[in-house]
């Protein structure tokens, strides 16, 4: 009976022994099963996410190296796997967009399981070659770089006026530019810029200074002081943070003509440190002088009142189209209590036709361009709609009592829906505009 128990016993343990083994094996398969950081990972945040994940972008970690990287592995699956990173708002039903950084359900897995995982490095070897930004620019190095000539000084707390700086360009021909992109030196203090096309025959602005930052208020002529605000300059780009470039198709650019200006108009918030800002815009030239000529316009309604404790009010501003025209790209641009936008062609017979709807995010003001660039004919009713949340339940709200109007700060509020169409390249904005388009407003 001994015997028979001591058999049994080393029995135990010999099988005891071959579990173990077997589930230490089994947990070695898994582990060199899962995804690595070199071999899977860093594909995915090269193509995705360094474009502002990486030193000297906005974005507040780089995700450029394992070692950068392996320290967020939670927090980066968790953002992806709700679908908050990377940035993209536009509903899924209602258009396709060529700039559209969502990953898809195969590389969220993917980063899910590296991080269970517990974010494995793997072999180097396997890696691909590093992303080469040039210069940190995200489009090809630059054929000019147009510099702010002044850094401005922002405070650290309080309200800042819009910024204006005037740039001479010097183009002793005329530029056509197929790419453009804005790189502010603190982005962190930059809610949006816009730089426009000021020709050498435009009266706007020519009694300000040039080459230094100023204010409307700072303008002598109250005419001049008004005009700040209002110009029907052609605009190369506008910029926001996590916008992107503007890279147009072959056969397309914008227009600078000879001895024009740039002028950076600067709209700083605060954040509770000092900052200077010398932002910067770099211009990649068309090879050949283009077909088509791209005009950015303006869907906007000035006249808006949102209510005080309003949780869902609705502005509508519409507009026809005086030429034929190819939409290109969306841009729609609100403030803190911005909660939904959407751009329709409302057709002849009342049926409307959504081009984008977007859960607007204050902290993300992307442009949307479209996959397949729409022909629009004349007479095209175009109409953007706009949702605002000013109630206490809006975080972001900063006085849920208040009576909101137009204006240049957050805590006003803004309703642009920006445009960007291609027409002939011998039209400019007068020209598209000569059978007169008028645009009505309306909300409720």
């Amino acid at each position: 009976m001994v015997k028979i128990f001591a058999m049994l016993f080393v029995a135990g343990i010999v099988l005891l022994l071959a579990s173990d083994w077997l589930g230490a094996s089994d947990q070695k398969t898994k582990a060199e099963s899962a995804p690595t950081f070199y071999k899977d990972v860093v594909p995915i945040l090269q193509n995705k996410c360094q474009s502002c994940h990486r030193s000297g972008e906005a974005a507040p970690m780089a995700l450029v190296s394992y070692e950068e990287t392996r320290p967020w592995a939670a927090t980066i699956a968790a953002a992806v796997e709700m679908k908050m990173m990377p940035p993209w708002f536009a509903d899924p039903r209602y258009g396709r967009f060529s700039d559209d950084p969502s990953l898809s359900a195969e590389e969220i897995a993917t980063i899910s399981a590296w991080q269970k995982a517990g974010a494995p490095a793997g072999d180097l070897r396997e890696a691909p070659a590093p992303r080469i930004w040039d210069g940190g620019w995200n489009i090809p190095q630059p054929d000019l770089v147009v510099k702010m000539p002044k850094a401005v000084q922002i405070p650290g707390s309080g309200e800042v006026e819009y910024t204006y700086e005037i740039a001479a360009t010097h183009f002793t021909e005329d530029k056509w530019v197929q790419m453009v992109e804005v790189r502010p030196s603190s982005a962190a203090h930059v809610h949006h810029a816009v730089v426009y096309i000021r020709p050498p025959d435009s009266t706007w602005l020519r009694h300000a200074p040039v080459g230094e930052p100023f204010t409307a208020s700072m303008l002598t002529d109250p005419e001049e002081r008004r005009q700040a605000h209002e110009t029907t300059s052609d605009l190369l780009l506008v910029y926001a943070p996590g916008s992107a470039p503007d890279r147009w198709g072959d056969g397309m650019a914008k227009f600078v003509p000879a001895g024009s200006d740039l002028v950076f108009q600067m709209h700083y918030t605060t954040n509770g440190e000092a900052a200077s800002d010398e932002t910067s815009v770099g211009l990649v030239f068309a090879k050949s002088t283009p077909k088509q000529r791209v005009i950015t316009l303006q869907l906007n309604n000035h006249a808006l009142m949102i209510p005080p404790g309003a949780d869902d009010f609705r502005v509508e501003v519409q507009g026809t189209l005086p030429n034929d025209a190819t939409l290109l790209s969306l841009f729609p641009h609100m403030h803190l209590r911005g909660k939904r936008f959407e751009y329709d062609i409302v057709h002849d017979d009342g049926s409307v036709e959504p081009l984008l709807r977007v859960n607007y995010h204050f902290h993300w003001q992307l442009s949307y361009k479209l996959a397949e660039p729409r022909e629009l004919k004349a007479g095209t009713r175009l109409r953007a709609v706009a949702w605002y949340d000013n109630s206490k339940n809006n975080p972001h709200n900063p006085d849920p009592e208040k009576l909101v109007t137009w204006g240049d700060q957050t805590s006003q509020e803004m309703m642009v829906g920006f445009f960007d169409v291609a027409v002939p390249a011998g039209v400019d904005k007068w020209k598209y505009f000569i059978r007169g388009g008028e645009a009505t407003g309306r909300q409720q």
